[in-house]
């Protein structure tokens, strides 16, 4: 990873704790990783480059968590006082719109609590109904047109996001993705014990994730793309060789700009700077992309 300036001595290295959920997380996104569709007009794809997408307001607008614990509520998994909290939280998330790691904190331990004693199996199945009811109209077209141009290209491509590994997993595959890296909650014969695996997939955990799923599936990250929102992200930015700010946080756009890195910002429809995918892509591919994606987005509407 190269060397990053901004973060203090104790946060330039990965903790035990980060590198032990990466490496859980990589292990997770590979048992339930698969082969995207075959594209409609193949070309010969680079089999050691793959993108890595941020969830939260890089490919969705808002965050996943808050949007999960809404269909929790709905099916009685808790009272009318923590929906409050969730409430909050996503409000204030959408305004500030960034990440702040104390929120993101509370909602994953909240959602932890919520979930102990219950099945894998049983969340897995509500998640599928989730992101039907609240998840499937927030999907940014123009994200979605860059993963899609990424697996024309015949790339693979991974969510990479602190939401729960088995949220994101279900997104993934409702995008037609290559899978995903999550948060690993702990479960003991399919039921959840209400602990994580290492701590949250966030910041440097992240870029852990990423190396660990690189090493194991032999990517040049050098080869590699990578898309987030928020400066949290710098670390796994800064792990390939292909780094971009969607819809950046004032910390992200400033450091993305400092080193020349593409810019993308569809909150408000225009280019903070010049924008593409790695060249293997193809323009051809980024357009096709595009037109699928709003198609998509119109018929969901």
């Amino acid at each position: 990873m190269a060397a990053l300036g901004w973060l203090t001595p104790h946060r330039r290295s990965a903790t035990a704790r980060s590198v032990l959920a990466g490496e859980a997380s990589a292990e997770a996104a590979r048992k339930t990783s698969q082969p995207p569709p075959e594209p409609q007009f193949p070309v010969p794809g680079d089999d050691r480059a793959a993108a890595f997408f941020d969830l939260d307001n890089t490919v969705m607008q808002g965050a996943a968590i808050f949007h999960f614990g809404r269909g929790l509520y709905k099916r009685k998994f808790f009272q009318r006082r923590e929906l409050a909290r969730f409430a909050w939280q996503q409000a204030w998330f959408r305004l500030a719109g960034v990440e702040d790691p104390e929120h993101m904190q509370d909602a994953r331990d909240s959602a932890l609590s919520i979930v102990k004693g219950h099945r894998v199996s049983e969340l897995m199945t509500i998640g599928e109904e989730i992101y039907d009811e609240y998840m499937a109209d927030r999907i940014w077209p123009g994200t979605r047109a860059l993963a899609q141009a990424h697996l024309d290209a015949g790339q693979r491509v991974w969510l990479v996001t602190a939401a729960p590994v088995e949220t994101a997993t279900i997104i993934a595959r409702r995008l037609g993705l290559t899978g995903a890296l999550g948060t690993v909650a702990e479960s003991v014969d399919g039921v959840y014990t209400g602990k994580l695996v290492g701590e949250p997939l966030h910041g440097p955990a992240k870029a852990e994730a990423v190396r660990a799923l690189a090493a194991a599936e032999g990517l040049d990250l050098s080869r590699c793309a990578a898309y987030s929102d928020s400066h949290n992200d710098i670390p796994m930015l800064s792990l390939v060789g292909h780094p971009y700010a969607i819809n950046p946080d004032t910390k992200l756009r400033r450091y993305a700009r400092d080193r020349e890195w593409r810019l993308r910002d569809y909150r408000t429809g225009r280019k903070a700077a010049k924008v593409g995918i790695p060249a293997a892509a193809g323009v051809g591919a980024l357009a096709g992309g595009t037109a699928a994606a709003v198609a998509m987005h119109r018929r969901r509407r």
